[in-house]
């Protein structure tokens, strides 16, 4: 059988999954951190931007474009499995020029947002700019429309599954209510035909038992990073006292 090629093969990592048995795709913020991951067996990364601005300096949604896509491209160039990245809400570019500096990464798939400024964005217009993106794109991106819905403020089950379904039936690849109880998670998942994106947070249901409620990827956001440098901030205080 022919090699799929990168898009193709991260593509197929989101398909055939059982119950219990989500994608698990840790964030790596650097291409250290990366290399790591890919050592330990896991098949594909998706970075997070919370993750990649603090190992740039930056505050969270502060990144500019040019360095959060440099970021991302040294990641990829990192590894040899695939990567998906976290392009906040596509940082006002047009459909078509983000598609391409994406691609210019080597990223096969993105996150993309539907809030910006703290403010949910008009859901159909959300749809249509996506779609375009979408026909942009091709094959060559896994495009998974984040909902934020619930980080919002707007906590209802229909809300989060009507957006969901507008985003899924403009072409969109996959959808990750963020921050949704877990408890929702069994309805969302039934209200759409694609993989439910799940972020495995502190105080939340591990992996496996996210991917029992419906979840078929889980992600990290910064988490990873976070427990990264919390490790290091004990490292540095056992060196002080050297």
């Amino acid at each position: 059988m022919a090699q799929l090629n990168p898009a193709a093969a991260f593509r197929a990592l989101h398909q055939g999954r059982v119950a219990g048995d989500p994608l698990v795709l840790p964030g790596p913020w650097d291409a250290a951190s990366a290399r790591v991951f890919e050592e330990a067996g896991f098949p594909a990364l998706a970075t997070p931007s919370a993750g990649v601005s603090a190992s740039l300096g930056y505050e969270d949604g502060s990144t500019p474009a040019e360095e959060m896509f440099a970021a991302v491209a040294r990641i990829v160039r990192s590894v040899s499995i695939p990567v998906s990245a976290d392009i906040e809400g596509g940082y006002g570019l047009a459909p078509k020029e983000l598609v391409a500096r994406l691609l210019e990464t080597g990223a096969v798939g993105c996150n993309l947002e539907d809030s910006e400024g703290g403010v949910l964005k008009d859901p159909a217009r959300h749809a249509d700019w996506l779609a375009e993106v979408r026909a942009e794109a091709g094959d060559a991106l896994f495009v998974n429309a984040r909902v934020d819905t619930y980080l919002r403020g707007v906590p209802e089950q229909a809300a989060a599954i009507a957006r969901a379904r507008a985003y899924v039936a403009a072409g969109a690849d996959g959808v990750y209510p963020f921050a949704a109880p877990p408890e929702h998670l069994p309805e969302i998942a039934a209200a759409v035909p694609v993989p439910v994106n799940m972020a495995a947070l502190p105080d939340a249901p591990g992996p496996r038992r996210l991917g029992e409620l419906g979840a078929g990827r889980i992600t990290f956001g910064p988490g990873l990073q976070l427990r990264a440098t919390h490790a290091l901030r004990d490292i540095a205080r056992q060196v002080r006292e050297l």
